[in-house]
């Protein structure tokens, strides 16, 4: 029994002595942060001094490339596909015939409509005369000159069904890949192909409402397209007279020419719209700002003690950031080791 007792005796005391150490080795390290005066030592940081500058206020969009005009082909009437008149990929003039269906029955109703027509006229010419002669009542000629004019108008019809056989190009433009072949029976639901203008683009964006008393027509903008380096520009033609409710956006539409080619209808454009230049303006690096739940905040430097101020922004740029509200000339802001930060650590600030 004494030998167990004098066993849980020295666990105890060993116990005891190690959790002493561990308390005295944490009080060490906090010692050894700590200046002479017992406060924490203060972080090395750099930072810049607010001034005003002059800011060529650009927003960046995403915008989508459009062609000016596009339109599915199709034909208006059932028929066997009697030729096509078109090579694939190619570029076809306005009015050009694309492909023929095949009219024959509909020739043949014309034929005997005009026979009709022809009786009907002649009927017309005999019934005047006689009325002339007060041989027939008014009546009976109107009935005369009421079946002229339904058999012209028969005629009309069917001449109007022959001309919807030949299909023609619309407009200008290139041509898209066909799904018909010659003696294939259509149908009005049949896409046949495409046309698309592309010597002109329409780039189509939307901007924040708060943008939308900044952007006028006949501004030019400038994009660029996935897989090139290369700028382009575009002018405003076109605004949408109100705020979408859903997005709170405005959309905006500009018109760009194409007449190399290289743009392509579906694809996505980086947009820079330029918005109006502020003279007086305070722009931070883009790393000093901390994104928060009800905002953006950063960190300035206050007589050696880092102070936390809620700010306002606006235009981004790649290295930068437009602040409305929340800063002032002369504010020293922290650029880096931000997000290690409390409010009121003390920090020695390297202005850059």
């Amino acid at each position: 029994m004494k030998i167990k007792y004098l066993v849980y005796t020295l666990l105890a005391v060993g116990i005891i002595g190690f959790i002493g150490y561990r308390i005295n080795s944490n009080s060490n390290k906090a010692g050894d942060s700590k200046g002479p005066k017992g406060k924490s030592k203060a972080m090395t940081l750099t930072g810049i001094v607010v001034k005003y500058q002059t800011f060529d206020n650009n927003l960046s969009l995403s915008g989508s490339i459009e062609a000016n005009e596009q339109v599915e082909i199709r034909s208006e009437v059932s028929g066997i596909v009697e030729g096509i008149y078109f090579q694939e990929g190619s570029n076809v003039s306005k009015g050009q015939v694309l492909f023929k269906v095949n009219d024959i029955e509909l020739r043949a109703q014309l034929r005997q409509t005009s026979t009709k027509e022809g009786l009907a006229s002649e009927n017309e010419r005999r019934a005047k005369l006689l009325l002339q002669k007060e041989a027939i009542s008014q009546e009976e000629y109107d009935l005369a000159r009421a079946d002229l004019k339904s058999a012209q108008a028969q005629s009309q019809l069917i001449q109007a069904q022959i001309a919807k056989t030949s299909v023609r190009a619309p407009f200008s433009g290139k041509i898209g890949l066909r799904s018909i072949s010659p003696g294939t029976y259509i149908t009005p639901a049949i896409l046949v192909t495409k046309l698309v203008n592309t010597g002109k683009l329409k780039i189509t964006f939307s901007i924040p409402e708060k943008y939308a008393t900044q952007v006028k027509t006949n501004t030019t903008i400038s994009f660029k397209v996935a897989g090139s380096e290369e700028r382009y520009t575009a002018k405003v033609y076109a605004i949408e007279p109100e705020i979408a409710v859903a997005t709170r956006t405005l959309q905006v539409r500009a018109i760009a020419e194409n007449k190399d080619g290289k743009l392509l209808p579906g694809t996505f454009a980086d947009v820079e719209l330029p918005l109006d230049i502020i003279k007086d303006a305070i722009v931070v690096p883009t790393e000093a700002i901390i994104p928060v739940q009800n905002g953006k905040k950063i960190f300035i430097s206050n007589n050696g003690l880092a102070k936390e101020l809620m700010i306002e922004t606006a235009t981004r740029t790649e290295t930068s950031v437009l602040v409305l509200s929340g800063l002032k000339e002369g504010d020293t802001v922290i650029t880096n080791g931000v997000m290690a930060l409390k409010n009121d650590d003390p920090v020695k600030v390297i202005v850059k």
